[in-house]
């Protein structure tokens, strides 16, 4: 007995012992509070943490495309830290995930907790360590007491590589002292800046369609634990006031009340410490939850109580002094981040119950009590659905595919109309029966009901939409035969191939295509329907000739090789199309490998520079030169033939435009997109003109002059809501297309584009209309009553030729935020197809 009574209290010598030794940032890190800590220096921190205290464990989820760590680390006591695992299985059992539930061990709350997906606002990281220290400081026995039944589980920055491009930058350019007036460079951070990850993506908008590798790392991660309670905190301009829950409208529709309520809690909590400090803070203005991909929301659709914590701090570097004339420091934005976040430790633990009940039912009601109209969606058989199944997988959305015909009526999301069709063998199937009822539904609800127009995001994102699918919304689960995959037999290549046929429908075609291209491989595209017995090739169709690649070693196994990763591909016997098309036709133009310029720097819109640079590193995996605009004097235009401007306002002079239309006409290719048509716009010599006559430009002015003299009597008050009947902040557009046209390919029957701003052109003149919107279109999201009568018969693509080049008009962009998959491919043609 005396033997056992000294172990423990040999043990608990110890324990106290080591804990001791815990530091705090302070203590730890030079100049904490008063510069920006390199990411090397966060992860030491970490690291001292969890070797020095027993309520700390560490776990390396992925790795960042510039190979930095991405971890999160799990907060609790030591003996829910020794039950990690079995605690895990336990939360997912409660919600069906899972059929290793354990009786040993008692229901634990799990609260996510996520800093700096934004580089730059880098006071999130900062306080992500003190949040970590008051958690496990020996002193603090009210955070122990929280963590009885509460696992943190702590990432401290989910986007290192921008956190580190901007921490470089910043300490670059500081000086010793600190120099809180604007003028100082310090608040003016260079393009592209640190907000953005190595792709230049905004990861805070990523988090349903997982486009970049942090985003897919972290949410495997989060999908294995599924928390209930998840905090997203954020920087917005220096000179704002702190805000926190409860969030702006619109909510939507299937938020919940304990979600509402523990918002509530939140901000009378949070309130009162930061009442007692004096501190300034609103809720309920500007950050809503409706657009499912941020970390709000995401985490919201999906059973937690999710929210955002934004801090006054965008610009600040180490100090600046605000409006008010108060000076706003590194450590007064920490400090009021970590009072915010532990606030939310607190009150979780304190209504552990509560939350663990709101987020069970929540998850299991949501399967037999359907919260919207429609209990089930097919998506008709279409090599599209690849991208679209690889999409659901990641976010553990249950799927299957239809092994048998049978006879249905569902809303079809292409004319909006109830409409009878035939489920058919490989169509996909997504039934609301399932644990991700609630997120599946979000996704591909055709109408979501917003509550208030003054949303902070798009208003749209039907998957059958942007994946450019036939699909249906069924009011009524069917009982169906199923599989859980489509089987894809391997094919026997003969001997002797006349030519390879690869179609064109989806991002895998572009792929293959740009395999061959960078393997100096002769390929031909289809213009019309052709067909050779028993294959039948479309417009857009790819041809690899052997006659066209007499020098390729083993023509067969090589190619192949090459075209494998496209697993619908065909071959053709003979040259001789049974209607008159054949591959040594006018038919099959040989097509012209890109050479390819995209400007990037000053000017050029940071994310949608990123979006062109992800479309061709690795969408496609194609080679692309990246030029400074600063350095465009520089470049040889003649050493490419294609030009890519992505969305920005370019400062060229008459001399750079006159070199750029000279290549034009001598075979060279731009692709503009939104703001770059500027530079064609009105422009002699080009076909862009936002009015087809003289006429209706005199309207449009003699329309906007009324109404500035009616605005006159209007009051201010409401002026906001008044803009927004001009607006359109991010729509889904009806368009038709020129299918003759090779841009049009693979696309379908028609094109629905994601519209985020109100730009817009007439029908043009002397110049192909590609996709276009036509009069009376449809369309889903919110649409500003002013800006919806504008977009009738107006062009979103268009090719205009000029000499031996051509200039592509996209009004819209089709890789905005790289989930638009119908996009992907549109680009795709405007890269490859289009002469």
């Amino acid at each position: 007995m005396k033997k056992t009574i000294f172990s423990f209290y040999l043990m608990l010598t110890l324990v106290l012992s080591v804990q001791a030794q815990v530091q705090s940032p302070s203590q730890f890190l030079p100049n904490y509070g008063k510069q920006i800590t390199y990411y090397h220096q966060v992860e030491n921190y970490f690291k001292h943490l969890a070797e020095k205290s027993t309520f700390v464990k560490h776990q390396k989820y992925g790795v960042t495309p510039e190979q930095r760590d991405l971890n999160v680390y799990f907060i609790s006591s030591p003996e829910n830290l020794a039950n990690l695992e079995q605690i895990r299985n336990n939360n997912l059992a409660a919600i069906g995930l899972s059929e290793n539930k354990s009786q040993m061990i008692g229901d634990k709350l799990i609260v996510w907790l996520s800093f700096n997906v934004h580089g730059n606002e880098f006071a999130g990281t900062e306080s992500a360590m003190t949040v970590a220290y008051e958690l496990v400081n020996p002193s603090n026995a009210e955070t122990k007491k929280w963590l009885e039944n509460t696992i943190v589980i702590l990432d401290p920055c989910i986007n290192p590589d921008g956190y580190s491009r901007y921490g470089n930058w910043l300490r670059e350019i500081s000086g010793k002292k600190t120099h809180p007036d604007l003028s100082d460079r310090e608040h003016m951070e260079v393009w592209p800046g640190g907000r953005y990850n190595h792709y230049i993506f905004d990861l805070n908008r990523d988090w349903a369609w997982q486009t970049q590798p942090e985003t897919q790392q972290r949410i495997a991660l989060y999908n294995q634990w599924m928390p209930q309670v998840h905090t997203d905190v954020h920087e917005m301009g220096y000179d704002s006031p702190y805000f926190f829950p409860p969030s702006a409208e619109p909510l939507h529709e299937y938020i919940e009340k304990y979600q509402k309520d523990f918002h509530y809690t939140l901000g009378k909590n949070i309130s009162k410490k930061f009442d007692a400090q004096n501190w300034m803070y609103n809720t309920g203005e500007r950050f809503d939850l409706f657009y499912p991909s941020y970390g709000d929301t995401y985490p919201t659709y999906n059973g937690a109580v999710g929210m955002t914590m934004e801090q006054g701090g965008i610009g600040a570097g180490r100090a600046v002094t605000m409006s008010n004339g108060i000076t706003l420091t590194i450590q007064d934005r920490l400090t009021h981040h970590a009072t915010a976040v532990l606030t939310v430790v607190e009150s979780a633990a304190a209504q552990a119950d509560v939350l663990l009940k709101g987020f069970r039912g929540f998850m299991n009601n949501s399967r037999k009590t359907v919260k919207g109209n429609y209990k089930m969606y097919v998506m008709k058989s279409n090599p599209k659905l690849v991208q679209m199944a690889d999409l659901l997988k990641k976010n553990n959305v249950e799927f299957s595919y239809a092994d048998a015909s049978q006879k249905a009526s569902g809303f079809n999301y292409n004319t909006k109309t109830e409409k009878g069709f035939t489920i058919e063998p490989n169509d996909l199937i997504v039934k609301v029966d399932q644990q991700k009822a609630v997120f599946a539904q979000v996704l591909f609800e055709p109408n979501q009901k917003l509550n208030d127009s003054l949303s902070y995001d798009i208003t749209s994102w039907a998957l059958p939409l942007a994946y450019g699918v036939e699909g249906y919304a069924l009011k009524n689960s069917l009982a169906i035969k199923t599989k859980a995959a489509i089987e894809v037999q391997e094919k026997g290549i003969p001997q002797n191939v006349y030519a390879f046929h690869i179609p064109w429908n989806n991002r895998i075609s572009a792929q293959v295509l740009s395999l061959l291209h960078q393997n100096n491989i002769k390929v031909r595209s289809a213009m019309k329907k052709a067909v050779f017995g028993d294959v039948i090739v479309e417009p857009g169709g790819l041809i690899v000739t052997k006659a066209d690649n007499p020098k390729v070693v083993d023509f067969e196994k090589t190619i192949g090789e090459l075209i494998k990763i496209k697993t619908d591909y065909n071959y053709i016997a003979t040259g001789f199309s049974s209607n008159s098309k054949d591959v040594g036709g006018e038919n099959f133009n040989l097509l012209k490998a890109p050479k390819v310029v995209l400007l990037s720097g000053k000017g050029v819109g940071s994310t949608e520079f990123g979006a062109a640079w992800y479309y061709m590193e690795e969408t496609i995996g194609y080679p692309v030169s990246v030029v400074e605009v600063s350095n465009f004097d520089r470049l040889n235009l003649f050493n490419y033939n294609t030009l890519i401007m992505a969305d920005g306002y370019y400062d060229f002079s008459e001399d750079q435009q006159k070199k750029i239309g000279e290549w034009i006409k001598n075979g060279g290719k731009v692709i503009a997109m939104n703001s770059a048509l500027t530079l064609f716009e009105a422009k002699e010599g080009y076909a862009l003109s936002p009015f087809a006559t003289e006429e209706d430009k005199l309207s449009s002015e003699k329309e906007a002059e009324e109404e500035e003299l009616k605005e006159r009597f209007l009051d201010f008050q409401d002026s906001e809501r008044r803009y927004i009947s001009k607006s359109i902040p991010g729509a889904i557009i009806e368009n038709l297309l020129n299918k003759t046209h090779p841009m049009s390919f693979g696309l379908g029957d028609k094109y629905f584009s994601l519209k985020t701003d109100d730009r817009h052109y007439s029908l043009l003149k002397k110049a192909t209309n590609v996709v276009y919107v036509p009069k009376d279109y449809k369309s889903y999201g919110f649409v500003g009553n002013e800006i919806r009568k504008k977009l009738n018969n107006t062009v979103s693509f268009a090719v205009e030729n000029k000499g031996d080049g051509s200039v592509i008009y996209m009004v819209d962009n089709p890789l905005f935020r790289g989930f638009w998959e119908n996009g992907n491919l549109l680009f795709s043609n405007a890269l490859f197809l289009v002469d």
